[in-house]
């Protein structure tokens, strides 16, 4: 089965478009440092890790990892192969990181291996892997009860080539406790002679308690499957249960392997969406109402047609048929006005009329793809009308004149996207098939977060200049990503900065923050209201909402290396020292 088109719906009531710019606060941070007693285990890339694929995933690797059972807890590896953890009740009172877990083997003989890793599939279990190739499953008991509780080797077991683990979930099914995890590989591949001679993998592992009630646990690999792709994906995360599984790319991921078994058919047939067939239905809209116009089989009679019609759902179909029409509208529609009807026993013509006159609906049906938008004359009249004054036949000789042509030279630096487009796949956890494929386009991602950890991780598109928060639902399919948070402007602030290494937010919305490789760190706070009046002077409007900037800049000259945010607290780790910044109280 191939996959189906769909769309991420924005919510236009969390965007503002009256918001003008962040205002720079000089108000101060607090800023607690602390010293490592040994520095954290870096590790370097080598002379054969050149291309921008080994730099995503090896060299802008996040060294500090946060909790997200947890808050304020914040874990990283240091060069004596320890897993130290930092947790903060009071900022004027911390402690020295403690030691929570030592590595079983000596890592530095190892001359090929990658960072170490981690991930937190639930509140009493950890994911790690050492770098080496070897992946261990720990459990942890409740990690914010005791500071003494002795981790727990349960797994493992040396997976094959050196991987970084990318996110892990831990579910209990029918009483059989399984741990799914998901881990990133690069490889050399030599039938890719044509790119730059590597692969990207990622192999997706479930691990299960196999022993009985009477016997001392046992857990084993009881599913791998192995996807292939061309580039290292910005998002990967599996679903509840590990139902399913999401990626976002810039290229696309096939399933090559089961269990061991290659995947047939799998080499020449990535994962794309379904070839294009003759429309079922047209549409067209203004701004009060909707026509819709559905093709009918011969022989069709009135009384075989059936229509379902709610606010916010539409159903048309025939007796005994697939339906014709069939899911969530784009938004919502008034069902005592809106009406049916049939013309020359060939097609059925169908009118809805609006909830909210004025917005032009980019689709009819959330994510159907078997109907065809048709402007009206008119309608295209008018917008060629008004955008012709932006265009021009001729280069423009005279830069004063009032309306000048558009040039694209003058577009800065952080206006142009890259011209791959990226895709967000969902893929079944059963059939192994894509069951849904977003196309992102221009909507370049900003950064992952984990906002709520019974769920799966939230990820942050650039939507125009503002950046998008998207939260996944799995178990809902009309509405699978929901847009939850707005940071304006933030899209152009992050790509303004040529410096900037990492960037990320609060699980609260309250803040986003970027880190450059070197000292800077840039907060971005939500607007929120002045105490005292104030006017805009271009306007004479009151200005009721600031939103405000603040920078704080580390005493290290060492790179960063590590970058994570609490409600409360930024975590910036360099390679000797471990900074707090107390960012609201």
């Amino acid at each position: 089965m191939a996959a189906s088109n769909y769309s991420l719906k924005v919510n236009r009531q969390l965007l503002d478009p009256n918001f003008e710019s962040y205002r720079l606060s000089l108000d101060p941070l607090p800023m607690y440092n602390i010293e490592l007693d040994s520095a954290v285990a870096e590790i370097k890339l080598r002379d054969n890790q050149y291309t921008l694929d080994h730099m995503r995933a090896f060299g802008m690797y996040n060294y500090l990892h946060i909790d997200p059972w947890y808050e304020d807890s914040v874990y990283y590896v240091d060069q004596k192969d320890r897993v130290l953890n930092l947790t903060v009740t009071l900022d004027t009172a911390l402690g020295k990181p403690r030691e929570v877990f030592r590595m079983p083997s000596d890592l530095s003989c190892y001359e090929n291996r990658l960072c170490a890793s981690m991930s937190f599939p639930s509140s009493t279990w950890l994911a790690l892997s050492d770098g080496t190739g070897k992946l261990y499953l720990l459990r942890t008991s409740k990690r914010g009860e005791s500071a003494h509780t002795q981790w727990e080797i349960f797994f493992n077991q040396d997976i094959g080539e050196p991987f970084i683990i990318i996110n892990s979930l831990s579910y209990v099914n029918s009483d059989i406790h399984s741990v799914e995890v998901l881990l990133l590989r690069i490889d050399k591949d030599e039938s890719n002679v044509k790119g730059s001679g590597f692969s990207v993998t990622i192999e997706w592992l479930r691990v299960t308690n196999t022993s009985r009630q009477d016997q001392e646990k046992k857990y084993e690999i009881s599913r791998r499957c192995v996807l292939q792709g061309k580039s290292v994906p910005h998002y990967a995360a599996i679903e509840p249960k590990g139902e399913g599984l999401m990626i976002a790319s810039e290229k696309p991921f096939k399933l090559i392997e089961v269990d061991g078994k290659p995947v047939e058919d799998s080499v020449d047939k990535p994962m794309e969406v379904e070839e294009k067939t003759d429309p079922i239905y047209y549409w067209q809209q203004t701004a009060e109402d909707i026509t819709i116009t559905v093709r009918l089989p011969e022989g069709a009679t009135k009384q075989a047609i059936k229509f379902k019609l709610s606010t916010d759902k539409l159903c048309v179909g025939l007796c005994e048929y697939a339906p014709l029409i069939d899911g969530q509208l784009y938004s919502l529609v008034d069902t005592e006005v809106s009406t049916w009807t049939m013309k020359d026993e060939k097609s059925l013509e169908i009118t809805l009329q609006k909830k909210e006159e004025g917005p032009m609906w980019p689709e009819l049906v959330m994510g159907d793809r078997r109907g065809q938008f048709v402007l009206d004359q008119a309608q295209a009249a008018i917008i060629h009308e008004q955008l012709t004054h932006l265009t021009s036949e001729d280069l423009n000789a005279d830069p004063e004149k009032d309306k000048p042509a558009c040039n694209a030279q003058e577009l800065e630096d952080c206006d142009i996207f890259p011209e791959d487009g990226s895709s967000l796949t969902r893929i079944d956890g059963t059939s192994l098939k894509a069951t849904h494929v977003v196309n992102l386009g221009s909507h370049q991602y900003l950064f992952t977060v984990d906002v709520n950890p019974e769920e799966m991780p939230s990820f942050c598109l650039r939507h125009d200049v503002d950046a998008l928060l998207w939260q996944p639902h799995a178990n809902d399919p009309n509405n699978m990503w929901e847009h939850t948070a707005t940071f304006n402007a933030l899209g152009y602030v992050q790509a303004s900065k040529r410096d900037k290494k990492f960037s990320t937010c609060a699980p609260n919305y309250s803040y986003a923050a970027l880190c450059e490789c070197l000292r800077r760190v840039f907060i971005y706070r939500q607007p929120s209201p002045v105490a005292t009046v104030l006017y805009n002077r271009k306007q004479g409007r009151q200005v009721g909402q600031v939103a405000k900037q603040q920078v704080a800049s580390l005493d290290s000259n060492d790179a960063v290396l590590g970058f994570r945010a609490t409600n409360e607290r930024l975590f910036v780790l360099t390679s000797k020292n471990l900074f707090v910044i107390k960012v609201n109280n």
